[in-house]
């Protein structure tokens, strides 16, 4: 069975829709969604909507802080442009969809995977996994084989060995990694909707369950269209869109 990994979604209709096309030609069977499917971007109940069909077919679903920010307030380290966009958001947001994003769950498990947000050893802290020793202690927190998170933007794979050595990989799309049985191994896709590592086009990772191996993705998609949407919607920031396209841009 393969899983497709999906993280920070972020309201971005164009990347999140390119994403789940590519994983189904690449032979997705179960769908796992990191957190963040709001914010920033500028088709929040789009998003949502689909990320609520996927839960109903069976897919693991958490919460994100983008998510907890709509349903609960934003956090006092959110910026300004976070902070316009939760509440553009919320305003946008039906109360049933609503209602759905504020009763994920923070983390889940399943065979040996723990799926959650940002990092196993404090969920609703959402404090980033910038390298090994947050790497470290998120697989401290956990007995799983597996762990699969988002919140950093930008892929990376770090493992653990049974005698405690701790290593890290900065992946390349589309070749398969092998997670060999004797270590832990810590997996962030990347973000499908807000990337930040210079490449624009949307990321994600696929576990093969079988083969135990793993492979990070990147599917292009129609940038200068979610731009264009954002600049559309009245109320949302304009940096959201430059941002967009300046990812466009430096990623040529």
């Amino acid at each position: 069975m393969k899983t497709a990994l999906i993280s920070d979604l972020h309201a971005n209709r164009q990347a999140f829709q390119a994403v789940i096309d590519h994983a189904r030609r690449e032979g997705a069977q179960h769908f796992a969604l990191l957190g963040d499917y709001v914010g920033y971007g500028s088709d929040p109940g789009w998003v949502v909507d689909q990320v609520r069909t996927l839960r109903a077919e069976g897919a693991i679903v958490v919460a994100g802080n983008h998510d907890l920010g709509v349903t609960q307030g934003p956090r006092p380290t959110m910026n300004d442009d976070a902070r316009a966009a939760i509440a553009w958001t919320r305003a946008r947001l039906t109360d049933d969809q609503i209602a759905f994003l504020a009763g994920l769950p923070m983390s889940e498990e399943e065979d040996d995977c723990l799926y959650v947000h940002a990092n196993a050893f404090d969920p609703t802290g959402f404090a980033y996994v910038q390298g090994r020793l947050e790497a470290m202690r998120s697989l401290h927190a956990t007995e799983c084989r597996y762990t699969f998170c988002g919140h950093m933007h930008e892929p990376m794979l770090y493992h653990l060995s049974g005698t405690g050595k701790a290593g890290d990989f900065k992946p390349q799309p589309g070749v398969p990694i092998p997670l060999l049985p004797n270590r832990q191994w810590l997996v962030i896709p990347g973000a499908c909707g807000q990337p930040r590592d210079g490449n624009p086009a949307a990321a994600y990772a696929l576990f093969d369950h079988d083969s135990e191996e793993l492979s990070f993705q990147r599917v292009p998609y129609d940038v200068e269209a979610a731009a264009a949407a954002l600049r559309a919607a009245p109320g949302l920031p304009t940096g959201l869109a430059d941002r967009l396209a300046q990812r466009l841009v430096v990623g040529r």
